[in-house]
């Protein structure tokens, strides 16, 4: 953990704040020798814990929806993956022994 003095601190602030969110905390130190600690507030909820958003459609016609993209999502990778075999490779070399 990183630890600077008081009149570093005043002086590059953001910087401090960027590197205690990245590195999780910063110390301070006063000229009379106490020690702080800087470290960002974490947050209680998920990052998942969004608000619902109404639709219109019922549940039937969501589930549906959802499970024909999945498929095309699918297709679409199957594709991908069968164009990557169908490529040409270049022959390897064969390491020559040493005599």
């Amino acid at each position: 953990m990183k630890t600077y003095t008081y009149s570093e601190a005043r002086q590059r602030l953001a910087t401090l704040l960027d590197q205690a969110r990245r590195e999780g905390r910063v110390q301070i130190r006063r000229k009379d020798g106490s020690v702080f600690v800087l470290q960002p507030v974490t947050s209680g909820r998920s990052p998942l814990d969004v608000p619902g958003v109404r639709s219109g459609l019922e549940s039937g016609e969501l589930v549906k929806l959802l499970r024909s993209e999945r498929a095309r999502a699918g297709d679409a990778i199957l594709a991908t993956l069968s164009n990557q075999r169908l490529q040409p490779t270049k022959p390897r070399r064969r390491a020559r022994k040493k005599r």
